[in-house]
C-alpha cells in the first residue's frame, strides 16, 4: 500500500508541476540562424578546441535526445542542425516556447553575441519580457564614448553619467545584474576608495580597445555604487556566482566572498540573488540564504548543464538550508530557443524528483510539495522582482509590495474595488459552464482548495439539470473544481472580472476520471511517451450573428455569400472587438472571414499544444458571445441541424484525401511549406459545439490505436466521394442515434479515454435522442456527432510523411475499420 501511495503522490506532483506557467527569471537574447555563434554552445560553457569533447558529456547526450524528440529527427547533432535549418527560427521558437510553457522571461541583454536580436524582438515571441540591466555593460558603453571635456575620462565625470544612466533606466527594468565574478572575482571591497577607483579606471582605459572593465578596484567601485542605486530604487541585484567559461576564476566565484557586503549596514535592505546555484558552491549559497534575509538563490545554468544526478544534487544542496520561498527558477537561456526548452523541461523534472524525495523523507506533505513547486517555478520570482501575479507583467507602481503568500493584502492595495473570478469548464454535452467567486475568496481559499460541485454536473444535457440515466453519476457525491492558475486572465469585456479554467478533482490533487481536460492532457502525454509524437491543434471556429427583429424573432444579420466583403464590412466592429479581446489574452488569430451561411463568420486560431488549443477555443467562445451581446446581437455556434451531407464540404463519407474538401480528413500543404509535404491534417466532420477536450483526446486516442496496431492508410480519395460507385466508401452516421450506436461499439475510446468518461457521454446522448424521438426538443438543437467532436485543424508536430497518426479517427464515429494490418 505504501508503494501505491508513493506512485500516486508522484503523479499528483508531476501533474501540478507540469501545469505551472513558469517565470524565467534570468535569460539572454536569441540569435538568427546565420549567426557565427556555433550551435554546439547550446550544450556547454566550453569554448574553442574544448568544444570538440562536448558530445562526450552526459549533458550533451541527454540534451540532444530531448531536442531530437521535440523535432522528431534522428538523435545526432548533424540531424538536429539540419532540422533547425529546415524549420527556421520562428517555428523553433514556437515549438520550444510552447513546450516550455513560459509565462514571462527576464532578460539580461548586456551580453554580446553575434547578430543577436534586441529585446524588443523577443516581445513578439514571448508573452511578457522584462529587462535586467547589466551594470558592467552600462559602464563600458559610457567609457566607449567621448568624455565631457573632450580630453580624458575622470572618475567624477564617469560617476555622474553612470549614476544618472542607472537611475533613468531603473524605471524600465526589473533588476540589475553584475558579472564581477568574471572580471576580478567576488571578493569585492565595499570600502574601495575614490583614489583606488580612479587609478583602476585609468588602467582599464589604457588596457584594451574596446574597453573592457577588469581592474579590481574599478570593478568593486562600480558594483558598490550600483548597489546603492538598486537599494534606493527598490530593485534587486543579480550576481553571477559559481561556474562559467574560462574567463572566470572559479576560486573567486564562491559566494562566501560576498559576506563583507552582506554585513554592511548600507546594503542590508537590498535584495540579492545568487545565480547558477553557485555551483559547485551550492551548499555555501544555501547557508548564505538561510542566515542573510536579503540573499535569494537561482539555479539556472546548473539546470540543464549538469548531469541528472548533478542537477538533483545541486538543487537538494540549495534546499538543505535555504527557505523554500527564497529559491527561484531560470533557464539562463541564450542564443538558441532550445536552451529555454531544455532549462524548463529539466527544471520541472528535477523539482519533481527533489520534492518527492522530500515527501518520502518526511520533510514535506504532498500538498506542501505542490505549493513549494509553485513558489520555486513561479511565485518566488513574481514576489522577488515585484511582477504582477495576474498577467505576469511588470507592475507600473513599484511601491506595491506583492507578497506571494499575501494575495488579499495585494488586492486591497490595488484598487479597492470588488472583483469576481469565473471558474470555467466544459461538460460532456459541450455546454460551457461557470462558478463565480469574489476575488479575495479566490486567493484565500479557492486557488488551493477549489470549489465543490455535484458529481452529476458531468451527466447533464444542455436542456435539463438532472443527470442522465446510465451515467452512474447521481446527486450523491461531490468533486472539486481546481483552478489552473496559468490560465487566469482579465476579462477584456468586463473590467471587474477575471476568468480561469478548471480541472476536475475528486479531492484537491487527485484528478477525477470524468474530467475532459485532464483526459486530454493524459492522452497527449501518453502519445509523446510511447511514440515520441506531439499533436498541436488550431481551431477554425464558425458562428452565426443574429439580431432581434421588431417581432422579437432572431434573424441573421445578413444574407450574403461566402467570403463576402459586404458581410465582413457590416460585422467588422464586432469582429475587431473580438480580435482585440483575444489578443489581450495572448490568443493568436490567423484569419477571419464571412462563411457561407447567412450571418455566419469564421475565426481561425493559430495552432498550439492540444490543451492550450482547447483552452483558447473556450475563451474564444466566451469572447464572441459576450462581444455580440454587448452589441445587441446574439452569437450561436450551433451548426446546421443536418450538416453531414454530401456535396456540402462537411465530410460525409468514411475516407481521406489530399486537399479534398469533401473528405472528412484532408491533408494540407499551406503557404510556406515545401510542395507535397503534409504539414497538417484538417478534421472536418466534427461538431462546432463539441467539448474540445474530448474531441482532441479522441483524435489522439484513435491515432494511437492505429500506431499500436501498425495500421496503414488506404489510398486517398481524389474525387468527390459522393460520385464514387456505391460501396467504394461508406457514409458516416446519418443521425445521432447511429453515432451513439457506433460509439457504444468502440472499444478503442473506452480503453484509452476510460470507460467512465465514454459511458457518461453515451448516457447523455441517449437521453438527448430519446427526447428527440418523443418530440420534446427540436433536432436542430442537437450536435450531430455525440458531442465529442469539433471542427479542428490538427497540426501533427514534426511528423512529415507520417499520416498514420489519423488511421482510426473515423473509427471513433463509425466503428468501421479504415486501415489494415501490415
Amino acid at each position: 500500500m505504501e508503494r501505491m501511495k508513493i506512485s500516486t503522490n508522484a503523479e499528483v506532483l508531476r501533474e501540478a508541476v507540469n501545469n505551472i506557467a513558469v517565470v524565467d527569471a534570468h535569460a539572454h537574447n536569441l540569435v538568427p540562424l546565420d549567426s557565427k555563434f556555433p550551435f554546439i554552445q547550446c550544450f556547454t560553457e566550453a569554448q574553442g578546441e574544448a568544444t570538440e569533447d562536448v558530445p562526450h558529456t552526459l549533458s550533451f547526450k541527454r540534451s540532444i535526445r530531448d531536442i531530437a524528440k521535440l523535432y522528431n529527427c534522428a538523435t545526432t547533432l548533424e540531424a538536429v542542425e539540419k532540422c533547425r535549418s529546415f524549420l527556421g527560427l520562428e517555428t523553433m521558437c514556437s515549438k520550444c516556447f510552447s513546450a516550455a510553457n513560459i509565462s514571462a522571461v527576464l532578460m539580461d541583454d548586456g551580453i554580446h553575441i553575434d547578430k543577436m536580436y534586441n529585446i524588443h524582438w523577443h516581445k513578439n515571441h514571448l508573452p511578457v519580457v522584462g529587462r535586467i540591466l547589466r551594470i558592467e555593460t552600462v559602464a563600458e558603453e559610457i567609457l566607449s564614448g567621448d568624455p565631457p571635456d573632450g580630453t580624458t575620462w575622470m572618475l567624477g565625470d564617469f560617476t555622474n553619467l553612470f549614476l544618472s544612466k542607472l537611475k533613468s533606466l531603473s524605471k524600465d527594468v526589473v533588476g540589475f545584474k553584475s558579472i564581477a565574478a568574471y572580471r576580478s572575482g567576488l571578493n569585492i571591497n565595499p570600502l574601495v576608495t575614490s583614489e583606488e577607483a580612479d587609478d583602476g579606471l585609468h588602467k582599464d582605459l589604457h588596457a584594451s580597445v574596446p574597453i573592457r572593465i577588469s581592474n579590481k578596484n574599478f570593478v568593486d567601485y562600480i558594483f558598490t555604487r550600483s548597489l546603492e542605486v538598486a537599494a534606493s530604487s527598490d530593485l534587486p541585484m543579480q550576481i553571477h556566482t559559481g561556474f562559467g567559461d574560462t574567463d572566470l576564476d572559479l576560486r573567486l566565484a564562491n559566494p562566501l566572498h560576498l559576506r563583507p557586503f552582506l554585513e554592511d549596514d548600507r546594503f542590508k535592505n537590498c535584495r540579492i540573488v545568487l545565480l547558477h546555484a553557485s555551483y559547485p558552491y551550492s551548499k555555501e549559497a544555501s547557508y548564505l540564504a538561510s542566515v542573510y534575509p536579503q540573499v535569494f538563490l537561482d539555479f539556472g545554468l546548473a539546470i540543464p548543464k549538469l548531469s541528472v544526478h548533478g542537477m538533483c544534487s545541486a538543487v537538494k544542496e540549495l534546499l538543505e538550508l535555504a527557505p523554500l520561498n527564497k529559491v527561484m527558477f531560470s533557464t539562463d537561456g541564450y542564443a538558441f530557443p532550445e536552451t529555454f526548452y531544455l532549462g524548463t523541461k529539466w527544471a520541472r523534472e528535477v523539482i519533481t524528483s527533489v520534492l518527492l524525495d522530500a515527501c518520502d523523507g518526511g520533510d514535506l506533505s504532498i500538498q506542501e510539495a505542490i505549493e513549494a513547486a509553485h513558489k520555486i517555478l513561479r511565485g518566488n520570482a513574481i514576489n522577488f522582482y515585484k511582477l504582477d501575479e495576474d498577467t505576469t507583467q511588470i507592475m507600473k507602481s513599484k511601491a506595491v509590495n506583492v507578497a506571494a503568500d499575501s494575495h488579499t493584502q495585494y488586492l486591497e492595495m490595488k484598487e479597492g474595488k470588488p472583483k469576481l473570478i469565473r471558474l470555467l469548464w466544459v461538460d460532456s454535452s459541450g455546454q460551457q459552464r461557470c462558478r463565480v467567486v469574489p476575488e479575495n475568496r479566490f486567493y484565500q481559499v479557492v486557488r488551493d482548495h477549489g470549489v465543490g460541485i455535484t458529481c452529476s454536473c458531468m451527466a447533464m444535457t444542455s436542456f435539463t439539470d438532472s443527470p442522465a440515466e446510465g451515467s452512474h453519476l447521481t446527486a450523491v457525491g461531490e468533486i472539486r473544481l481546481m483552478p489552473d492558475i496559468s490560465t487566469l486572465c482579465c476579462i477584456p469585456w468586463s473590467d471587474q472580472e477575471k476568468m480561469v479554467l478548471v480541472d476536475m478533482h475528486s479531492t484537491p490533487g487527485q484528478p477525477w476520471d470524468y474530467c475532459p481536460r485532464t483526459t486530454l492532457r493524459r492522452i497527449a502525454t501518453k502519445l509523446e511517451e510511447e511514440f515520441g509524437l506531439v499533436v498541436n491543434a488550431g481551431f477554425e471556429s464558425e458562428f452565426y450573428l443574429l439580431r432581434r427583429e421588431d417581432n422579437n424573432n432572431w434573424t441573421a444579420i445578413d444574407s450574403t455569400s461566402y467570403c463576402s466583403a459586404a458581410a465582413f464590412d457590416g460585422a467588422s466592429p464586432v469582429l475587431l472587438e473580438v480580435l482585440k479581446a483575444l489578443q489581450s489574452m495572448h490568443i493568436s488569430v490567423e484569419q477571419l472571414h464571412a462563411e457561407a451561411g447567412d450571418g455566419q463568420f469564421e475565426v481561425a486560431l493559430g495552432y498550439s499544444s492540444c490543451v492550450c488549443a482547447a483552452d483558447n477555443l473556450v475563451f474564444l467562445r466566451e469572447a464572441v458571445r459576450a462581444v455580440a451581446n454587448k452589441n445587441s446581437l446574439r452569437a450561436t455556434f450551433l451548426p446546421n441541424y443536418d450538416r453531414l451531407q454530401p456535396n456540402t464540404w462537411s465530410g460525409a463519407y468514411h475516407c481521406w484525401g489530399r486537399e479534398n474538401r469533401e473528405a472528412p480528413i484532408r491533408t494540407a500543404c499551406p503557404p510556406g511549406i515545401s510542395s507535397g509535404v503534409v504539414s497538417n491534417f484538417e478534421i472536418k466532420a466534427f461538431d462546432g459545439c463539441a467539448n474540445p477536450y474530448l474531441g482532441l483526446a479522441a483524435i489522439i486516442a484513435a491515432g494511437m490505436d492505429g500506431l499500436q496496431k501498425h495500421l496503414i492508410l488506404p489510398e486517398p480519395i481524389a474525387s468527390n466521394p459522393a460520385d464514387l460507385k456505391e460501396g467504394t466508401v461508406h457514409r458516416l452516421p446519418k443521425s445521432l442515434d447511429e453515432a451513439v450506436i457506433a460509439l457504444k461499439k468502440n472499444e478503442v475510446l473506452k480503453r484509452l479515454l476510460g470507460d467512465k468518461l465514454v459511458g457518461v457521454v453515451i448516457a447523455v446522448r441517449e437521453l438527448v435522442w430519446q427526447c428527440v424521438e418523443r418530440s420534446w426538443i427540436g433536432l436542430r438543437l442537437i450536435p450531430m456527432t455525440c458531442g465529442l467532436w469539433s471542427y479542428v485543424s490538427c497540426i501533427l508536430s514534426d511528423v512529415p510523411g507520417r499520416p498514420c497518426i489519423v488511421l482510426c479517427i473515423l473509427d471513433v464515429l463509425t466503428g468501421w475499420s479504415l486501415g489494415q494490418h501490415d
